[in-house]
């Protein structure tokens, strides 16, 4: 079997080493801020062994060319600043709050033009497309779990010639792989699902285009954006458990977001694996899974703080991703107003499935009786 044969799961665990002979079996962190004359990186800031090892092996599952950033914020930033003075952006109205504080700075500040839209309605998305010049997606959507038809509107937003990016972040390349839909990139905070530990801040972008990687291996070079070489090195380790850990994380994902449907207090739950789900078909058709990511809306601020506070397994945390089930309230941040006040996302780690429901029921429960004076 060639290796382009290989699935994915296989791909996460052999790509990215040194088949060499003598080689180690991992490729170890380069501590090195300068290399001798004649090899391939010179100086640390160019290049280091263990960020190309990580480089190979996320472009390999992603299908192109990866580049590793000091965080996913770092690569969000290089993607934009290759836009022309003025360029219009259409870009998510309901999407990762760093991601449009960026872009709505920028507008600020007479960088770019906006066009906000839903991106989860595809003739919206589409009657916006022309006479821009980048279309930012993500889909699944933080933190309110749309899906959005990506092959649509990235076959649209490549008719119309516009550059379009996918935040790959919650689906990660094992539920989908945008650039074969044909996104010109593919953006990911490698602090999340693929580092998957808690431990480390590293951001990616994968393309296709040769040029278009050698433009943000140069924009990270200029300004200094660089991974560090533990963090590659935990990001590569991780990615390695990807396939194992996110499945377990998605069985889980499902079997709360059906207890949740059944809980009183709980007035919706937004997960595409729901049949009931409005993106539940949308996410069949297109996605190979329904990712571990859920929201569960408890009608107040004051309800939802009240239940994380009597949580004593799920960790209250703004972060997600990781093997521990983490639980946030989004409309405590300034920039979520359009968030419901009572929505909870839940990040769904490795823990029991029974003892994360044994929680949160729990919590509910505790929720509820203080929200009835009892």
């Amino acid at each position: 079997m060639e290796k382009n044969d290989w699935r994915l799961e296989t791909l996460a665990v052999a790509a990215g080493r040194d088949t060499s002979p003598g080689a180690p079996l991992n490729v170890p962190p380069t501590f090195a801020s300068t290399f001798r004359d004649g090899g391939g990186y010179g100086y640390g800031r160019w290049g280091n062994p263990t960020w190309t090892a990580f480089e190979e092996a996320l472009g390999a599952l992603e299908g192109g060319g990866a580049v590793a950033f000091s965080c996913g914020q770092a690569a969000t930033s290089a993607l934009v600043a290759s836009l022309p003075l003025g360029a219009t952006v259409v870009y998510p109205t309901g999407s990762y709050l760093g991601t449009r504080g960026l872009l709505l700075d920028l507008e600020k500040i007479g960088r770019i033009r906006l066009r906000p839209v839903d991106i989860t309605e595809t003739a919206a998305v589409v009657d916006q497309l022309g006479g821009a010049d980048l279309v930012w997606l993500e889909s699944p959507t933080n933190p309110l779990l749309g899906v959005v038809d990506l092959p649509v509107v990235l076959g649209a937003a490549r008719d119309a010639g516009v550059f379009s990016v996918v935040d790959n972040t919650f689906a990660t390349p094992l539920l989908q792989r945008p650039l074969t839909w044909g996104a010109n990139a593919v953006a990911h905070s490698a602090t999340k699902y693929l580092g998957g530990h808690s431990d480390l801040l590293l951001g990616a972008v994968v393309t296709g285009d040769r040029e278009l990687r050698d433009q943000l291996l140069s924009r990270r070079t200029l300004e200094g954006a660089i991974p560090g070489t533990m963090e590659a090195f935990l990001a590569l380790r991780g990615l390695r458990t990807l396939p194992v850990r996110f499945a377990r994380q998605q069985q889980t994902a499902g079997v709360l977001a059906h207890l949740l449907t059944r809980n009183a207090l709980v007035k919706a739950v937004r997960y595409p694996g729901l049949v009931t789900d409005p993106y539940h078909e949308r996410a069949r058709a297109h996605m190979a899974g329904f990712g571990a990511m859920l929201s569960f809306d408890v009608d107040s601020a004051e309800r939802a703080d009240r239940l994380v506070s009597a949580l004593e397994l799920i960790v209250g945390s703004t972060s997600l991703g990781g093997v521990e089930t983490t639980i946030d309230r989004r409309s405590r941040w300034r920039g979520e107003d359009d968030v419901p006040a009572g929505l909870l996302r839940l990040s769904v780690g490795l823990e029991h499935p029974d003892d994360l429901w044994a929680d949160l029921e729990a919590a509910l429960g505790h929720a509820a009786e203080e929200a009835s004076g009892g």
